[in-house]
């Protein structure tokens, strides 16, 4: 606390003698969590081979074992990693459970940003275990976790406001991804698209500058490779494009699969009377013996995506293994490990593409491209119909192969899946978990606190009106005096338009006399309204479909009778007044 105070201290002093706004601070704290998250990137990289290294060449009896006996004694590996793991999740840190990725979600939309800074630590440490043991898990949920923890932390250092604080949780879940996937673009769109539902420019420039200083302290220990070796596929036909709408409706199946089983089985754990920091040692133990049959579900399987992607499975193993990595992840996941579902949902999509492009080669031989090509675009189809995040899935397999050349059937399978799984499945696997708490998130912001306000209780009684013959030069006075940037035109009570600063600058650019205008000529006549009894969650969703500033509020009975206005701003702060309130209640 004393430390706090003293660094405090010296930031404000620091402040009054540069000057320095406080935007521009986050700006430099984001470059301080890009490269700190990178450089956690990489030592939670090498933990994660230190303890495969541990648990497969040096743990006592796997390393002087051989043949049959190692056969039988590599099912316990996982169970002596899911019994490290539980202290760990149930003692330490519960946050640290899971996939990681919804309950930074729930702490931006509830609680704010904040985040223990105990969870990147306990994150690392378990997420490192059961994925080094063998559990079927990937590094992209931790690692969102623990540079989401890293910015919190720094937030919460300097005693910033929540918002910020959110900025930079959403900096170290961008950076995460860089680092992990050396995949900086699809960082950015991760953090903006899942975490915090932002894309305005103040959250844009921060987030860009931490995933791209995250990407290169990865690239500087890491060097500069795809994560992937592929080669050069490309689209053979025009007539391949309904296959690939096909296979990303299959993807779309196997990814809500997928999705269900993960939660049937965590509900099995849940209801299972034994406690719980041995559940994710009997989950290993079970994911142990099912990896006699198909090892290629341990980890992260890396290599068997890379042996699929260059043509050398059979179809039979591929479509099992699809079956098999669902089983081994849901043990994994579900019975309180700690770890991804990217790195699962890539596999996942590279079998079932690769499966699905070897019947479709055989069908059509002439005008189809490898099979390995569809099990390239498999991959970002699984993982777009499991996080519904589109954009995020194509530009992370585009970053992870470093082929451009497959884009447009990957366009068109993700779309597919993605429409599919949400069919299928109304919640990505990230929100579901939530939704599951009753906890219902939507670009950020918690859906349910938002439709528990009525636009009454936040719309403005008291605003000034423009009248439909106010000259050109009254109304730039009127504006100059006003910090509002949007006028309702009114006449008698009556709703006539709206009319914005930017409608003025448009006239100016055009041959025609101000002097001859007044605002009925220039006052946008097809306005977007809302009416008191509606909730913020409806209000906001008109607000984000044409990118409003303000709303004027009609009678419901009335659509022409204006009685009030809502800005976007007054929304957003009284949304953040009661989130606060009832992070004080809990």
């Amino acid at each position: 606390m004393v430390l706090n105070q003293k660094i405090n201290k010296s930031l404000n002093r620091f402040f009054e003698k540069t000057r320095y706004s406080e935007s521009m601070f986050i700006i430099i704290l984001s470059i301080v969590v890009g490269l700190t998250t990178g450089l956690g990137a990489v030592a939670f990289r090498w933990l994660i081979l230190t303890c495969r290294d541990f648990f497969f060449g040096s743990i006592p009896f796997a390393s002087s074992i051989s043949g049959f006996q190692r056969d039988w004694f590599i099912p316990f590996i996982p169970m002596i990693g899911g019994l490290l793991v539980g202290p760990i999740v149930f003692k330490y840190a519960r946050e640290a459970r899971g996939h990681g990725v919804p309950e930074v979600m729930s702490s931006v939309a509830l609680k704010g940003g904040i985040i223990r800074p105990r969870v990147s630590i306990a994150k690392s440490i378990a997420s490192a275990i059961c994925i080094g043991s063998g559990g079927s898990a990937g590094r992209e949920g931790p690692i969102v976790q623990i540079g989401s923890a890293i910015g919190s932390t720094f937030g919460q250092m300097f005693r910033l406001s929540s918002n910020r604080i959110k900025v930079l949780v959403g900096c170290g879940a961008a950076a995460g991804i860089s680092a992990v996937f050396n995949a900086p673009i699809a960082g950015v769109l991760f953090a903006l698209e899942i975490i915090l539902g932002d894309f305005t420019i103040k959250t844009f420039s921060p987030v860009i500058i931490s995933s791209v200083l995250a990407s290169v302290v990865s690239r500087f220990f890491l060097g500069n490779s795809p994560a992937f070796d592929v080669p050069g596929y490309s689209l053979v036909s025009a007539w391949e494009m309904p296959m690939y709408a096909i296979l990303g409706a299959f993807a779309g199946i196997v990814a809500a699969f997928f999705i269900r089983s993960l939660y049937f089985t965590e509900d099995l754990f849940e209801k299972w009377k034994i406690p719980d920091i041995i559940k994710p040692g009997i989950g290993g133990l079970i994911l142990g013996l099912t990896g006699l049959l198909t090892p290629q579900i341990f980890s992260d399987g890396y290599e068997a995506i890379s042996t699929a992607l260059h043509g050398n499975m059979i179809w039979l193993i591929m479509i099992t293994l699809v079956f098999m990595k669902i089983l081994a992840t849901s043990l994994t996941l579900g019975s309180g490990n700690s770890g991804g579902i990217f790195a699962p949902s890539l596999f996942m999509g590279a079998m079932a593409g690769g499966f699905f492009g070897t019947i479709i080669n055989y069908l059509f031989p002439g005008v189809t491209a490898p099979p390995a090509a569809y099990a390239l675009v498999g991959m970002g189809a699984v993982v777009a119909g499991t996080t519904h995040a589109t954009i995020t899935s194509i530009l992370i397999v585009f970053e992870m192969t470093g082929d451009y050349r497959i884009m447009l059937p990957m366009m068109i399978a993700t779309v597919f899946a993605t429409l599919v799984s949400h069919r299928l499945s109304k919640y990505s696997i990230y929100t579901l978990k939530l939704a599951r708490q009753g906890i219902k998130i939507k670009a950020g912001k918690d859906i349910d606190l938002l439709s528990e306000i009525k636009v009454s209780e936040v719309m403005e009684k008291d605003f000034r009106t423009i009248p439909p013959h106010l000259t050109f030069s009254g109304i730039m006075r009127m504006m100059e005096d006003s910090k509002d940037t949007t006028f309702p035109v009114v006449e008698k009570d009556r709703l006539y338009g709206m009319l914005s600063f930017q409608d003025l600058r448009t006239i100016l650019t055009k041959p025609v006399l101000p002097a001859l205008i007044i605002a009925s000529d220039i006052a946008t006549r097809n306005v977007l309204t809302v009416t008191k009894d509606e909730n913020l969650n409806q209000a906001l969703q008109k607000f984000g479909h044409k990118d409003l500033d303000m709303m004027p509020v009609v009678e419901k009975s009335d659509p022409s009778k204006i009685i009030g206005i809502l800005r976007r701003s007054d929304l957003m702060s009284f949304y953040n007044m009661r989130l606060m309130e009832k992070m004080a209640k809990s």
